[in-house]
């Protein structure tokens, strides 16, 4: 990872107060700061989708995946903050949403009955685990839900670093994938369930893990040095966070680096990150 610059007027500034995160051999942020920067070994264990009480049985049952992906990780992040989930503005990033429930339909659709479940349907739309998340968290405030294919994870940090930047309000990041079932999969493969969540903060906080300061620049994406965690970072769009994550846990041993995650074509988002 790069050295930083000082930061420049063009950026967007905002305090990472605090992460989720649910992938393989990365059950929370203590866990994953661990194996990130060598400490731990990690391996590629399958995500534990373990969902906390935080849902009425009724739609905890309904749930799948990308759904449990991301409002495990988003519970952790909130848990961990300085801050309740009713004061954060949110944006859910998916590169696909929920592969689970996708194939389900499409399975009736190439039936000879055709007819879609309501519940299904209900969970076929983009911003289902926004909708789970206000409901389990009592979640009010605004929220946001994109896709940007490969591109979703910085796509919505992006999202995510403009609300701090312009309404100075701190927000909630929760960027989720889960596979596909086969014929999907094949032309989609993707391997893991993954959940990654930041809360971020117009000012620093007393839980604050760093600042970062992000603009777009054309350049190549960081890579991760282990191998695993690297084919992991490239084999799930959401894992493309897992560099911004790495440079993080290593604040406090190698000081303040550089980024550069995955964005459009040649153009990535590049992130100074330093002490909070």
């Amino acid at each position: 990872m790069a050295r930083p610059s000082h930061g420049r007027h063009d950026s967007l500034v905002a305090w990472i107060d605090a992460v989720g995160i649910v992938a393989p051999g990365l059950e929370n942020w203590k866990q994953a700061a661990a194996r990130l920067t060598g400490r731990e070994a990690w391996s590629p264990t399958p995500a534990t989708l373990a969902m906390p009480p935080i849902l009425p049985p009724a739609e905890r049952r309904r749930t799948g995946a990308a759904v449990k992906a991301a409002l495990i990780s988003g519970h952790q992040a909130v848990t961990d903050s300085s801050y309740g989930a009713d004061a954060l503005v949110s944006v859910f990033s998916s590169s696909g949403g929920d592969g689970d429930n996708c194939h389900a339909i499409c399975e009736a659709l190439a039936s000879e009955d055709r007819r879609i479940s309501p519940t299904r349907f209900h969970n076929s739309v983009h911003n289902a685990p926004a909708g789970y998340w206000s409901i389990a968290m009592s979640a009010r405030p605004a929220s946001t839900s994109l896709c940007a294919y490969d591109a979703s994870f910085a796509a919505g940090l992006l999202e995510a670093l403009c609300e701090v930047a312009s309404a100075r309000h701190p927000s909630l990041l929760v960027a989720y994938d889960a596979p596909y079932r086969d014929p999907l999969c094949s032309t989609r493969p993707m391997e893991h369930a993954f959940g990654l969540a930041l809360v971020l903060s117009p000012e620093p906080t007393r839980k604050a893990l760093g600042r970062i300061d992000a603009r777009l620049e054309r350049t190549e994406p960081t890579q991760l040095a282990v191998a695993g965690l690297e084919n992991l970072r490239r084999s799930v769009p959401t894992a493309r966070g897992l560099t911004l994550l790495a440079a993080l846990a290593e604040l406090e041993d190698r000081g303040p680096s550089s980024v550069a995650l995955d964005y459009l074509d040649d153009l990535c988002l590049a992130i100074e990150v330093s002490p909070g």
